[in-house]
This record gives structure tokens, sequence and C-alpha cells, in this order.
């Protein structure tokens, strides 16, 4: 499993660059005029995990395969775009199907890049796209509430409870607060999801700064923290013109020094994932053998059976239980061999909640 982002921002914040950087990769148009990104561009990226490199060492693997996190470059939205502005709800429509949203807001001055207002303003410029974003879910709210409430008063229950989150939906909506907002209970978060409402995703902040704000940040990338925190979301400040020329450059050792020219310790793209894992609630196990080491990613709370039916749904279908080693006790004990010695290695079955950095080996019925 790989998790999903949507890029989103106005025109000309840098949402193409990054992404551009962060895919390493031109597959997206970097052009200075406003909806150059005609279609959805979607690029992968492996998730950087050094306890993967330490496993698949131990176990003598011939290939590593990382996780993978999905991004998907969305056109520049502007203000009415609920109604059709600009490019419009096709757009609108891509990042119904992305897990998150990453939010670009532009965090620098630069009198050769125009931007649609004129002016420097990452709030005014968050307050306009969430502000379609809700318009969008209003819309989409009012055309399907006739025809829930007619199934709910036929006597569906789910439809009964379908229609007492959309009147909670819209009543936060219209007080011009996001859906994400509204306080569901475990049942009724699945139905909540099946609406696809846009406000109701999670959101993560990118503040584009110039080069030389890139360790430290600026007033602006101040604001928007502040108003994350307030929102219950994150941020993080990365620099597209520095993620540029890091994917620009083949050897470790050359992005390393480039990187400590800068003031940095990692790229970008390293914390963008950190933060994507912590706003969604994912976490990674570890198969190991000596074709493969491989990282599966799988949401906090998840238990060995689902687990397993991110390898394959037989697996999740057949399982019997999940052969268990704590990275650490992987690591100490040299490999499988030294922790079943040590007896590092349990046998936990179908309700065992799957920890951060698990090396499992599932048994099932074949």
């Amino acid at each position: 499993m790989s998790f999903n982002c949507g890029i989103v921002g106005l025109p000309n914040v840098g949402k193409s660059t990054l992404f551009n950087a962060l895919t390493q990769t031109a597959a997206a148009q970097a052009a200075n005029f406003p909806f150059c990104t005609i279609e959805p561009n979607v690029g992968k990226v492996a998730v950087p995990d050094e306890r993967l490199d330490a496993i698949a060492k131990i176990g003598g693997s011939a290939k590593i395969i990382p996780a993978q996190l999905e991004f998907v470059d969305i056109a520049g939205l502007v203000k009415g775009a609920s109604q059709g502005e600009g490019l419009g709800n096709q757009f609108l429509a891509n990042i119904r199907e992305t897990d998150a949203i990453i939010h670009v807001l532009r965090c620098f001055e630069d009198g050769d890049i125009t931007h649609v207002e004129n002016s420097i303003d990452p709030l005014r410029d968050a307050e306009t796209i969430e502000t379609e974003l809700m318009l969008a879910d209003l819309e989409s709210i009012d055309r399907q509430l006739t025809n829930v409430a007619r199934k709910a008063k036929s006597g569906d229950k789910d439809s009964k409870t379908q229609l007492d989150i959309m009147e909670k939906m819209k009543i936060a909506l219209e007080a011009g607060d996001p859906a994400i907002s509204v306080d569901l209970t475990e049942d009724e978060r699945p139905l909540a999801k099946a609406l696809c409402l846009l406000s109701a995703k999670p959101i993560l902040y990118v503040c584009n700064v110039s080069e030389e704000d890139a360790s430290t940040g600026n007033a602006w990338t101040q604001k928007v923290e502040a108003m994350a925190k307030e929102k219950g979301a994150r941020s993080v400040s990365v620099s597209a013109a520095i993620e540029s020329e890091i994917a620009q450059l083949d050897s470790p050792e050359d992005r390393a020094e480039l990187l400590d020219s800068m003031g940095l310790n990692e790229p970008g793209l390293n914390k963008i994932i950190r933060a994507g894992y912590s706003l969604l609630t994912l976490r990674n196990y570890f198969t190991v053998g000596p074709k493969e080491a491989r990282a599966w990613t799988i949401s906090i709370g998840d238990k060995a059976p689902q687990a397993a039916g991110k390898i394959h749904s037989d697996f999740e279908k057949g399982f019997i239980r999940a052969e268990t080693i704590a990275y650490d006790d992987y690591v100490n004990c040299n490999g499988e061999q030294g922790a079943k010695e040590a007896g590092k290695m349990r046998q936990e079955g179908k309700d065992y909640i799957v920890q951060d950095g698990d090396v499992i080996l599932f048994r099932q019925n074949t």
C-alpha cells in the first residue's frame, strides 16, 4: 500500500516545480503562467527507510523494495473553481481520489514570478483554496440529500446514518468549517468517507520558501505553522528550488554536500514523507528473505491478518499466525536464527496489532 497525496495550490506557487523535484522527473511542465498543468500528473517515490537497508544486509537479500509514496500534481486552482472558474470542477474531482492533500503555499518573494493576487500572503491563499473545497462539498451534499433522505424514510438503516452525517457536515460547512472538523463515531466514519468530501481530507501545508530561508523559515512560515496547529493539521517548509537542484545530482555525496552548504540535514522529500505518515497514521512492517527485503505500509491499529492482506488477499483469508521479530531484536540478534535462539521471535495471532518496524513471516492455509 502506498499513500496518495494530491498536490494543490494557487497557480505559480511552485507546485509543479516541487512535484518534478520530488519525483525526479520532468513529467509536469513547470512554467511561469497559470494552468500549465493540463492533466493530473502522477509520480511514485520510494520512501527512505534505513531500517530496510539494515535488515536486507543481515538477511542477505538480493533485492530491496521500499514502500511507495504517490504524488498527484493537480492544476492550480483559483477563486471560483467550485463554480467552474479557471479549469474548474474537473480538478476538484481529481482531489476526491486522494487520501490527503498537500497544500503548497508560496512563502517567497520573486518579482519575476507572477502571483494571481499580485501579493504574497499564504494565509489568504490557504483560505481561498479551502473555501473552494468547502463550497464544492456543499454542492455535493445538496445534490445527494434528497435521494438519501428518501431512502432513510423507507427505513434503510445506513441511509439514516448517512443522512445524519450529511446534515452535520452541511451545518459545519455553512458555518465555514471543513468537513474534517465534524466529530464522528467509529460506525459513522466509513459512511462519511464514502461521501468523498474534499474538506474531509487531512491537509499537510508545504511552505515553499527561497533558498535563503530553507533552513530557518521566515515570518510567513511561522504564520502557516500557527494556522496548521490551530486546525489540527501539519506544516513543513521546503525550497522547491533546492529540491530541483538535488534531483539533478546523481551521487549521494554530491547531494549531501549541497544540503550541507544550505544548512540542511536532509531533503525536503524526507520531511514531507514523515509528516504525511504522521498525518495519515501510517507505519511500516518488513518481510525479509534471500530474494528480497520489502517494506509494507499499513495503518496504525491494523491487526496481523490485515497486514498480511497487504501482501495478498489470500494471506488474510488463510491467516494462521504471524512469526514476528521486533526490528531492534532482529538487528541485535543478527537475523532470524539469532532471534529464535534468543527467544525473541513471537508467535502472534489474529488480534495482534502490528508495530512499526516488525519483521514478519506470515503462516497461512494453502
